[in-house]
């Protein structure tokens, strides 16, 4: 059963997921024999949007697809899991957009990701799409579409008092650092981390350095994510003091890491936003869905319905 009382707005991509398993990853120059392969519907926005839709949010996705056979499935499958695809356009001199994912026996990933027919969200769009903005609880958005178009949809957002999430994945040097001004809720992976603060960060001191900086930036909440280490976060209370605390990782045997992240930001909004849940909750929330996608394969496939999850 979908929530109807609170909207979430997802403005991102859409690409289609193409994934080969190995045992190992083939260094330069190397083939090496895979163990079995998949493909599915994909994209840091989609994956997001799906995310949230599963756990029963109210969901629409504003992104582009090619008119093609990859466009289609996708625009099918995100619709099967709940999201309302109605602001989702076909561009029929551009191609849908793909990711070619290699996984290891580690679960790890390394992705090539083809943006094609996502570049067609840009600033024109955004402007385009300012009534759904002011229908809107929260606009998500990531780095897998047009700069422009990002910055424009969060200005509008915040134009209307609509919160914002930035998900600045993936990390991209020479980041217009203007989009934090416009941003409510900050979550970063440790990549995405030294891309913002633009140096090294590895350890628990750094990472704490990280988010008491970058919260200057951004109006509620940064969270920094690390993988098989806990997450660290820094919000300003009521008074706008920065306070810090650190939420620990949920240990279990990943088979496929591919997508944790969207997963950990789409479960995140639907805990703060329609289930009316604090940061730390939805973190904790959020961290705990995540760490059931990973024990399966694929991505969007592998994120759960409301009624799998007993928390």
């Amino acid at each position: 059963m979908i929530n109807e009382e609170s909207k979430i707005l997802v403005f991102g991509s859409i690409v289609q997921d193409l994934i080969s398993y190995a045992k190992n990853f083939p260094k330069p120059g190397e083939s090496v024999r895979g163990t079995s392969f998949k493909m599915g519907s994909g994209g840091k926005g989609a994956n997001q949007a799906v995310a949230a839709a599963k756990l029963g949010s109210n969901v629409k996705m504003i992104g582009a697809v090619g008119d093609d056979i990859f466009g289609k499935e996708n625009i099918s499958n995100i619709a099967k899991s709940g999201v309302n695809v109605e602001g989702i356009v076909k561009i029929k001199t551009e191609s849908t957009g793909t990711a070619t994912i290699f996984v290891n026996e580690e679960g790890e990933n390394s992705i090539v990701v083809v943006l094609s027919a996502n570049y067609m969200l840009n600033q024109q769009k955004a402007i385009e799409s300012e009534e759904d903005v002011k229908k809107s609880n929260v606009v998500m958005i990531q780095n897998e579409i047009n700069e422009d178009g990002n910055l424009t949809i969060l200005k509008i957002a915040k134009k209307h008092n609509v919160k914002t999430l930035y998900n600045p994945a993936p990390g991209l040097p020479n980041l217009n650092k203007e989009i934090l001004k416009y941003t409510d809720i900050l979550i970063a992976n440790e990549n995405e981390t030294e891309f913002l603060v633009e140096k090294e960060v590895t350890t628990d001191n750094n990472f704490i350095e990280a988010a008491k900086l970058l919260i200057n930036f951004v109006n509620e909440a940064v969270i920094l994510t690390r993988g098989k280490n806990s997450t660290i976060v820094a919000i300003k209370n009521d008074n706008n003091n920065i306070e810090t605390f650190t939420i620990p990782i949920i240990s279990v045997k990943a088979v496929d890491t591919t997508g944790a992240g969207d997963c950990f930001c789409g479960s995140f909004i639907h805990a703060y936003i329609t289930k009316k849940l604090s940061i730390k909750e939805s973190i904790i929330f959020a961290t705990k869905v995540a760490s059931l996608s990973v024990q399966k394969l694929g991505t969007q496939s592998s994120y759960p319905f409301k009624d799998e999850i007993n928390f």
